[in-house]
């Protein structure tokens, strides 16, 4: 399995104008709630527990699980952003079909259009396109770039650094 900054570095590889990380902090969180909005119907309530069991929740388990294999800090921060996505989806999935569906359809596309200005901008096409497993690094990017920003896991930040480059402002893109 690669590390986390194996895979940091190969999504950083065709995410290095700050334009295009921008719109992947709007984009990105977008398009995961979406899944998780339309992955939340069907829906079965376990026994007297209470506990949803659907779609959304056993992938959402699974991706926490990967994340937490590959670092278990962003691990836990993402899957917390998970749990709160799967409460608001299952209460969506509760509602009218139209409603449902009109709120995931629509978040995933109006996510995917931000994403592809944002690699309009990069001059290069997202990375799931040459690694399927880019579609799940995308969340775990956002994530260490939003801590980034905040100071955070310089470590990591440094690492991703040596190996894709620093980040390019629009400004040094233009000169």
């Amino acid at each position: 399995m690669k590390t986390l900054v194996d895979q940091l570095s190969q999504y950083a590889d065709y995410h290095r104008d700050g334009r295009n990380i921008l719109t992947h902090f709007v984009g990105v969180p977008m398009i995961l709630f979406a899944v998780v909005i339309l992955l939340s119907r069907p829906a079965w309530v376990l026994g007297d527990s209470g506990f949803v069991l659907s779609p959304a929740v056993l992938a959402a388990l699974a991706a926490s699980v990967y994340y937490m294999l590959l670092d278990t800090r962003y691990g836990i921060s993402l899957a917390v952003v998970l749990g709160l996505m799967l409460a608001a989806g299952a209460w969506l999935a509760q509602q009218t079909l139209s409603m449902w569906l009109g709120a995931g359809m629509g978040l995933f596309v109006v996510g995917w259009v931000i994403q592809f200005v944002g690699h309009y901008w990069e001059g290069r096409k997202p990375a799931f396109m040459d690694d399927i497993v880019g579609l799940l690094i995308g969340p775990l990017f956002v994530l260490a770039e939003m801590g980034f920003v905040l100071g955070l896991r310089k470590e990591v930040q440094h690492a991703i650094e040596m190996r894709s480059g620093p980040v390019r402002h629009a400004r040094q893109a233009v000169l």
